[in-house]
């Protein structure tokens, strides 16, 4: 993935966060307010850490957040944060990670090939799956943000996230990049699940 060193990179840098990408999850969190002190967070794909970083800051000592992704993470993050190196698709949280969350964020993106709709189709492929994991590791009530590439499947995700939350909110933060297809799926109010 290219380095992009505009304004946004070199604020990262003088603000001491591992990316650029933590700007899209702050300007999210002012305009939304999902992060709140004490929180349990959930954060897919968190590799480099700066979405942890910003995460940290937000739920104080008394929140916990973990951090998954297959590559690891190399920044310095409070104690009260997790990171597991490991797939999202083989993830089995046990004991106290397996305690329901109050926010789940994805910044996950596929291996891009350049052939936009094998992209859009995976990045579906990854949205879909942290959709199926805060089923049931969200709290009822509860939030879910994911990135997701426009193109082919986004209107059935969009669907999908209709079905299951109160509210769904399309986000494209200043800081992504005006030529990149990435939008932000927001998810408020995860809906009780009931059986018929």
């Amino acid at each position: 993935m290219k380095k992009v060193k505009d304004h946004y990179f070199h604020k990262a840098k003088k603000d001491g966060f591992a990316a650029r990408a933590v700007y899209k999850l702050e300007e999210i969190d002012q305009k939304h307010h999902l992060l709140k002190r004490g929180y349990r967070v959930l954060d897919l794909g968190c590799a480099p850490g700066s979405w942890l970083q910003f995460i940290a800051k937000k739920i104080g000592n008394e929140g916990k957040a973990v951090g998954i992704d297959l590559s690891p993470i190399t920044v310095k993050l409070p104690s009260n944060v997790n990171v597991i190196q490991g797939d999202i698709f083989d993830w089995k949280p046990e004991g106290e990670l397996a305690e329901p969350y109050d926010l789940i964020v994805s910044d996950m993106a596929p291996k891009t090939t350049g052939i936009v709709s094998v992209d859009a189709q995976r990045s579906f492929n990854l949205c879909e799956q942290a959709l199926s994991m805060a089923s049931i590791h969200l709290k009822p009530g509860g939030t879910l943000l994911v990135k997701a590439f426009q193109g082919g499947p986004f209107q059935e995700l969009r669907q999908l996230f209709q079905q299951q939350y109160a509210q769904v909110k399309i986000c494209k933060p200043k800081s992504s990049r005006k030529e990149s297809v990435e939008l932000f799926l927001l998810g408020l109010g995860k809906k009780e699940l009931t059986s018929s």
